[in-house]
């Protein structure tokens, strides 16, 4: 079981049969995954000259590290005259490498890269592996390569590899070692080449498959889990990037964020009812107080009046019963006066029926000042620098290739993050694109303001695909940050060169919820 038993009839009838799997993985997580599987190809040194002594398949695991399986490194181990190759998927180059950690009983080998190998490392996952679960096998079959007609030279310059599909079939292992039972066709040469589940994530390494007596029985393949490859590599000192967090589609992402965009809408319409029908209860039971207040203060005005006219007539009388001293008869009609203009302005001052309606506003708007919300948040919030902190949300993110932690974000309403990059405004907001040097990766980055949410999409390209970005990047004028508002939108449209050139679909999408923090 070191080596595929496969014969070529049984390939042949296989492939015309169409025993392999549909593709249900997303064929671009697939092929960023395989920017770092790799052919290992193995030649020998000898005194009649070099002649290839075979190949098969492999995959980085940090830039200048490849896993691939010990058979097929077998001959060059503790051979001094069978030497290594390893040629990449893309580009130009490939590197000579050597055994670093060797282990047969479970058929697993890591080879170390010369020449400044700077391989696109894989992901590995490390939650389980359910039955059914959809994969993809990536590698370097060699009937692919015999009905291509290529030759040893051919085998040693860069090319694309082989993807097949099917889904896993649990419950089955190798009495040897930890094996996932699958039925991802493949054929010699994918030895040592990834188990991928549909996000481009490392499920475990291909090393054999069935044997058939009479080339009639459905193909079956194995490989190895990671219940083996982790302690491998734990013990060699490599520590690979692993990602435990579900498979999610973008396409099923986009969903849930409309589905939860058109539930968020039926919340704001119902808040928004509720409101509306606990105003008019509160403007209802404001007018019914108001007019009892207006109806009760109308009647004291009233009484009062009544009683200053009965003070008025007592007044009267009493200046009549003395007229006979016209001192006290002056004051009794000067008291009764008195009270009759009293009584007049307590009639004018009483509130008018209007004034209901007037105090029922008056206290409705009482209630809506005090329910205005705290100058810490909305515009005038954003109107200078803010610090945040910004915490992933796992139900709208797709996390392939990156770690998970917080990020600490100072924005500006200019939009400037960190107190040193400037972002570009478009019609989709305030954003960054960023094409490194390092590595084959295009980051998009968003910040929305009224939102307080951060998005960061990467984009795991080709190539050819960074070398025509970069070049786009360097036409690009970067403005310092501090930007007017018409430098930030010129900038947000230069960067649109770069955003057309990006696929429809990111490889990896991470929403964060931003909060303020003292």
């Amino acid at each position: 079981m070191r080596s595929f038993r496969f014969t070529s009839l049984f390939i042949a009838l296989a492939a015309l049969l169409g025993l392999a799997q549909p593709a249900v993985a997303d064929p671009a997580d697939i092929a960023a995954a395989s920017r770092g599987v790799v052919r290992v190809v193995l030649v020998r040194n000898g005194w009649t000259g070099v002649s290839m002594l075979g190949h098969g398949s492999g995959f980085a695991v940090a830039p200048d590290m490849v896993v691939t399986n010990a058979h097929v490194v077998e001959d060059a181990h503790g051979d001094g005259n069978v030497l290594i190759g390893v040629i990449p998927s893309q580009g130009r180059d490939s590197y000579p490498a050597h055994i670093v950690a060797y282990s047969a009983a479970n058929d697993l080998a890591l080879l170390q890269l010369g020449n400044h190998a700077a391989l696109a490392p894989l992901t590995l996952f490390a939650g389980v592996v359910p039955d059914g679960m959809q994969i993809a096998a990536v590698g370097y079959p060699g009937n692919v390569d015999a009905a291509q007609g290529l030759n040893s030279g051919d085998l040693v310059k860069p090319q694309d590899t082989v993807k097949t599909y099917g889904q896993v079939s649990s419950g089955r292992s190798s009495k040897q070692f930890d094996t996932i039972l699958h039925t991802a066709q493949l054929g010699a040469g994918n030895s040592g080449g990834p188990l991928l589940d549909t996000c481009g994530r490392v499920l475990g390494v291909n090393s054999f498959g069935t044997v058939s007596s009479n080339g009639t029985d459905s193909s079956f393949f194995f490989a190895i889990s990671m219940h083996e490859l982790e302690p491998f590599l734990k013990f060699a000192h490599v520590v690979p990037h692993l990602a435990g967090l579900p498979c999610t589609s973008i396409a099923d992402l986009d969903r849930a964020d409309t589905q939860r965009a058109a539930d968020d809408q039926v919340r704001v319409a119902a808040q928004s009812a509720a409101r509306s029908t606990a105003r008019d209860h509160e403007l209802d039971t404001a007018r019914r107080n108001a007019e009892l207040d207006v109806l009760s203060e109308r009647d004291n005005g009233l009484a009062v009046a009544a009683l200053l006219l009965v003070a008025a007539i007592g007044a009267a009388t009493f200046g009549f019963v003395q007229r006979a001293k016209p001192r006290f008869g002056r004051l009794g009609l000067g008291l009764a006066a008195v009270f009759v203009i009293a009584a007049l302005f307590v009639w004018v001052l009483r509130p008018p029926l209007r004034a209901i309606d007037e105090r029922a506003k008056d206290h409705m708007a009482e209630i809506d000042a005090s329910g205005i919300p705290p100058v810490e948040s909305g515009a005038k919030a954003d109107a200078a620098t803010h610090k945040l902190i910004c915490v992933l949300d796992p139900r709208r993110s797709r996390v392939t290739v990156s770690d998970i932690t917080d990020i600490p974000l100072t924005w500006s309403a200019d939009g400037c993050v960190n107190s040193r990059a400037q972002y570009g405004l478009a019609g989709d907001g305030w954003s960054r694109v960023l094409v490194p040097n390092g590595e084959d990766t295009i980051s998009l980055t968003h910040y929305d303001p009224a939102t307080h949410t951060y998005t960061l999409e990467r984009f795991l390209m080709g190539i050819n695909d960074m070398t025509r970005a970069r070049s786009e990047r360097q036409k690009m004028s970067i403005p310092q940050c501090g930007a007017s508002e018409a430098v930030a939108r010129q900038f947000g449209e230069s960067q649109g060169a770069i955003k057309a050139m990006l696929p429809a679909e990111p490889n990896e999408r991470m929403r964060y919820t931003c909060q303020s923090v003292k």
